[in-house]
């Protein structure tokens, strides 16, 4: 065996040492800490301004802050105010051809769907209904809650959407999704007037984003029409 046969051994004897003790070393290193106890978790609250914070027990749970009746009530009646919105959406594919109509239809139906299922978790979360509470009184139907959700097409107005075709169909959807989308903004603005209402952080941004969201839409029906927004 010559000398560079030789050392070509003892150089790859020595990285493969090399790499054994590594080896070793990370598996040491790996039993070592799986020894170790498992940490408890540390609840921290932070304290108000000018006061320390505090350790909690490490089975503390979050808790939801109360809400309002009226968050509840905004909550229920736009769940079935996005209801209707939807079934109007629903009706386009087979009472018209206007790709601009049925482009904004589909935006309105993904984005108040989404919402609806947001809604509804949120009361879900809170141990509240999403049903709008059943009338006992003679009378009391869906028409009877109008005054609560602002807007809605009355079942004439949808009878008259649902026998239209064509330019006829977009003319009378267009202007009753306006009609809609205006009672939207009219029952945000009723939530905001309301004393201890619209605290909750989530209601909040949920109500402003459809404020902002439905003008933004009425403005493209408006120009849809042919009308100055």
């Amino acid at each position: 065996m010559d000398l560079n046969t030789r050392s070509n051994i003892s150089k790859t004897a020595k990285v493969f040492s090399g790499f054994l003790a590594v080896a070793l070393l990370v598996l040491c290193h790996g039993v070592g800490r799986a020894q170790e106890p498992a940490r408890t978790p540390v609840v921290v609250q932070p304290g108000a301004p000018g006061q320390p914070t505090r350790i909690l027990p490490a089975n503390t749970r979050g808790t939801l802050l109360a809400s309002s009746k009226i968050d509840i009530e905004f909550m229920r009646g736009m769940i079935m105010h996005h209801a209707q919105a939807v079934e109007m959406t629903d009706m386009i594919d087979s009472r018209t051809e206007n790709k601009a109509v049925r482009l904004l239809g589909a935006r309105i139906s993904r984005s108040q769907q989404d919402e609806m299922d947001f809604m509804k978790r949120w009361l879900e979360l809170r141990g509240e209904s999403s049903e709008m509470p059943k009338m006992d009184m003679p009378g009391h139907d869906m028409a009877a809650h109008g005054p609560l959700m602002p807007g809605m097409l009355s079942p004439k107005q949808m009878d008259a959407l649902r026998n239209a075709k064509g330019t006829e169909f977009d003319r009378l959807f267009l202007r009753g999704m306006i009609q809609h989308h205006n009672g939207a903004l009219v029952m945000v603005k009723n939530l905001f007037d309301s004393a201890g209402a619209g605290q909750d952080a989530e209601i909040y941004n949920f109500a402003i984003d459809v404020d902002t969201g439905q003008r933004a839409e009425i403005r493209s029906m408006q120009t849809l029409l042919g009308e100055k927004p």
